[in-house]
């Protein structure tokens, strides 16, 4: 297979990379601290002071300068729930100074998030994972024989292990015509974007209403998470909401699906096998989550398998939902800590691992 200069790029610095040593081992987080939710309503939610935490106040500025200067909209970071950082800088969509009230697109860090609904969707008796995917969708959702198609399932979807063909000129389309035969499902594992797009038809077709209707029931007024589902230009099915939604969203999963006494995804087999790898071909990877602190991963765009983590520089236990153009949703719960950040990037990769990468850097430095 041809690789993208990218890619070659990426393999060049991971693998220096990968022999780092996950300095998260050093970072002592009080264990008494009881972790925080915010109200389901209104605006408030408590803070800490960093230096309480006894970290560096230059090295904090430091991160600040790294973040605005590199096309961040939103940084937040949670420890127990609370907020220990929060900035915003640059404008919105509109042109407008982005504040705490702004949306901003998830990008592929939407895919975590359908992942949750899928959960909850299953813990309901709407759909089985194992289930075929044309059991939701009617045959001949692919150009594929029936025999082919029918090997496909809610959970190859979930682990970009469908077998569909990816060598096709837009990886967006959903047509049929689109979806070709080059394997069988569950015998490689490829970042084909159009295989989870249509996942969101799975999901309406099992629980009957829209997805936006069913974020906002199955998780939205649980944790007090707004947001919409929309359409773009380029992609179907994008998630936008405020930074301080999408911290809510990793705050629920940095507490394996339950918010302050309330059970939102109470299937702690189906977390775990989410948070967990899935599959063999890509150990980085669960369901639609990446998983840091695995001796190999996959990037998008390749088939090929290096030796590394997905972010050398960040904790081994940190799951995360990360989107183009730099959308962070990380959870660490050795650390009870998420971290988001929303904004630009000048990377051309489909999703910045470099520039997380080194985001980590300076975010492990400051808590030395």
């Amino acid at each position: 297979m041809k690789h993208s200069p990218y890619f070659l790029s990426l393999l060049l610095v991971l693998l220096s990379a990968c022999n780092s040593t996950d300095s998260g081992d050093d970072i002592i987080i009080d264990p008494i601290e009881e972790t925080y939710f915010p109200p389901i309503t209104g605006s408030s939610w408590e803070t800490t002071d960093p230096a309480t935490l006894g970290w560096d106040a230059q090295k904090v500025i430091e991160l600040q300068l790294f973040l605005e200067q590199n096309e961040t909209r939103a940084f937040i970071v949670l420890v127990d729930g609370k907020i220990v950082l929060e900035n915003y800088w640059n404008t919105d969509l509109q042109g407008n100074p982005f504040t705490a009230d702004s949306n901003w697109y998830w990008a592929s860090a939407g895919k975590s998030l359908l992942a949750s609904l899928i959960g909850i969707a299953q813990e309901e008796g709407s759909l089985n994972i194992v289930d075929k995917t044309s059991d939701h969708l009617g045959t001949g959702w692919t150009s594929m024989s029936q025999d082919k198609e029918d090997l496909i399932t809610i959970k190859n979807q979930l682990t970009f292990t469908t077998g569909i063909d990816y060598n096709v000129t837009n990886q967006q389309c959903t047509s049929p015509t689109c979806f070709n035969y080059l394997t069988d499902a569950g015998d490689q594992w490829y970042y084909h974007n159009a295989t989870y797009t249509v996942l969101h038809d799975v999901l309406e077709s099992a629980t009957g209403v829209t997805n936006n209707q069913y974020t906002h029931t199955a998780i939205g007024e649980k944790i007090g998470m707004n947001g919409l589902w929309r359409n773009t230009a380029l992609f179907d099915n994008v998630f936008f909401s405020t930074a301080k939604s999408a911290a809510r969203f990793g705050l629920l999963n940095l507490n394996s699906g339950f918010w302050d006494g309330t059970t939102v995804l109470g299937d702690t087999a189906y977390f775990n096998a989410m948070t967990n790898t899935s599959q063999s071909i890509n150990e980085s990877y669960g369901y639609l989550w990446w998983l840091n602190g695995k001796s190999s991963v996959v990037f998008p765009g390749s088939t090929t398998s290096i030796a590394s983590s997905v972010t050398p520089s960040g904790p081994a236990d940190m799951v995360s939902a990360l989107g183009k153009n730099g959308q962070f949703i990380d959870v660490i719960p050795s650390l009870d800590m998420v971290v988001i950040r929303m904004g630009n990037t000048s990377a051309q990769e489909p999703v910045p691992i470099l520039f997380h990468d080194e985001m980590w850097a300076k975010i492990m430095d400051l808590m030395e």
